[in-house]
This record gives structure tokens, sequence and C-alpha cells, in this order.
């Protein structure tokens, strides 16, 4: 999957909690997510000063990282609950990450079929 194909996907599928998301799909959406704040940081600090771009961009991609980021987890069989792990500062998101760069499974599992890609 390519970063366009990535971003598309999941700008595409910003409320379907169910399913599955590939690693590349995740991680290629975080890249853009990661890319989208920083550039709406700069233009901040250049036109408004006062950090509403960068929180208007990052609320219009909250709900799409939620549910890519509950589709990987579903991916290596983990309930999209784990996601709340994230509320546990530094423990809670290296087991995230540790979660999320684990490879997919490649058979069904109770969330569905492999991706496609």
């Amino acid at each position: 999957m390519t970063f366009q194909e990535s971003v598309s996907t999941v700008l595409s599928k910003y409320k379907d909690f169910t399913g599955r998301a590939s690693r590349a799909e995740f991680w290629w959406f975080a890249l853009f997510t990661v890319i989208v704040n920083f550039v709406a940081s700069l233009l901040d600090q250049a036109i408004i000063g006062i950090g509403l771009l960068d929180t208007l961009a990052a609320l219009a991609l909250l709900l799409p990282s939620l549910a890519v980021g509950a589709r990987r987890l579903h991916d290596i069989d983990k309930s999209g609950w784990f996601m709340l792990l994230a509320l546990i500062p530094v423990v809670g998101w290296i087991v995230l990450v540790y979660f999320n760069v684990q490879p997919s499974q490649p058979t069904a599992n109770r969330f569905g079929a492999p991706p496609a890609v």
C-alpha cells in the first residue's frame, strides 16, 4: 500500500471501526498525520499565532486516527479497546507502539479476513 492509497483508504473509512488495517496503512497514515500537524503548526505560527490551525487539524484527523488504530489492533487479533492504553503515559504508548509494529495475522481472525495489502 502506498502513501496515497493509505491516506485515501483511511479517510474514506473514517468512521469504520470494524475490519482490519495493515501495518502499511496504519504507519503511512501516522506519517500523514504528523506532516499535516507540522504544516498546520507552521502556518498557524506564521499567520495567526494562537494555535488555532494546528488544533483544528488535530481534531479533523482524530476520528480517522482512532478508526485506523482500532482496525490495526484488530489485524493482530486485539480489541480496539486497547487504544485506551494511550491514556497511560509512557508505558501505554510503548505497549501500543509494540502492538502496532507486530506483523499481520496471515489468516482470518475474529475481526475478518486479512487486509488485501
